[in-house]
């Protein structure tokens, strides 16, 4: 994939500040919006059935996230998420503890089916769960266990799903079924702050809003979050989740693409 595309991404978003549409969970929307408005995006959380179809129909994307799970928010994603498909707003979707539970993984399952998805994005048990295929869980969070082929998954969901897939992780892949990408980067760190995974989500979503093309804005959305995380660890130091997590938000700001171009590390798989 051609670096200076890659690059030239962030000066998109920046210029067009994207209104981002969001029915996430409760306890990342702070950390999410801050995010987002850091980096340049222009971020909306609008959850009432009454308005979140409006919302979505003006927005330059719509990311779903069901960190926090109930039957009105489940509503809410459909109606904002056939909105959005009417009008031609990509929709990235987080199915966040996809397989922790039968219903999180069935409405995975269900917003998968009736929507029209842009990018999926989630750990490698999540997506595996959206697909069938068996992969510990944790809580919300991926179990250890044995090393298996995270881009041949990243692979085979993108082909069984029809959509771009972004499988995270100590590295992350992207696919659209034919051509996959590996991004590394990033700390441990981000482990350390609830919400990480979900703002990077979001990320997604401000840079496919800008650049239209999923497989470019999932791979530059996470080189890009990747590099401003280890800036991050640099300037906060190792042990500092608390300093951090607000030196992410300062690098979100901060970083412009020479910065960014020296950090970046992605290969095709």
């Amino acid at each position: 994939m051609d670096k200076s595309a890659i690059i030239a991404s962030l000066d998109q978003v920046r210029e067009a500040h994207p209104l981002v549409h969001h029915i996430t969970n409760v306890v990342v929307t702070n950390f999410t919006a801050n995010g987002l408005l850091a980096l340049g995006a222009s971020p909306v959380m609008a959850y009432a059935k009454e308005e979140a179809a409006d919302m979505a129909r003006i927005s330059g994307a719509l990311v779903l996230n069901m960190g926090t799970l109930d039957a009105s928010v489940v509503e809410s994603m459909l109606l904002a998420g056939k909105s959005a498909n009417e009008h031609q707003v990509p929709v990235i979707f987080d199915p966040v503890g996809a397989g922790a539970t039968p219903y999180r993984t069935e409405t995975a399952r269900r917003l998968m089916k009736e929507l029209r998805i842009a990018v999926l994005r989630g750990n490698a048990p999540e997506v595996a769960n959206v697909i069938g295929e068996a992969w510990a869980i944790k809580g919300v969070d991926a179990a250890g266990g044995a090393a298996k082929d995270v881009s041949g998954l990243a692979r085979q969901a993108a082909q069984a799903l029809g959509c771009v897939v972004v499988v995270t992780g100590p590295e992350d892949y992207v696919s659209d079924g034919s051509v996959t990408c590996r991004i590394s980067g990033g700390t441990p760190l981000l482990t350390r702050v609830t919400g990480t995974g979900c703002l990077l989500t979001s990320v997604i979503g401000a840079f496919l809003a800008a650049v239209q093309d999923p497989v470019l804005a999932s791979v530059a959305a996470l080189s890009f979050y990747g590099a401003a995380a280890e800036t991050a660890e640099r300037v906060a130091g190792p042990g500092h989740p608390g300093t951090f997590q607000i030196e992410l938000l300062n690098q979100l700001y901060q970083m412009d693409g020479r910065a960014w171009g020296e950090l970046l590390n992605v290969a095709r798989v």
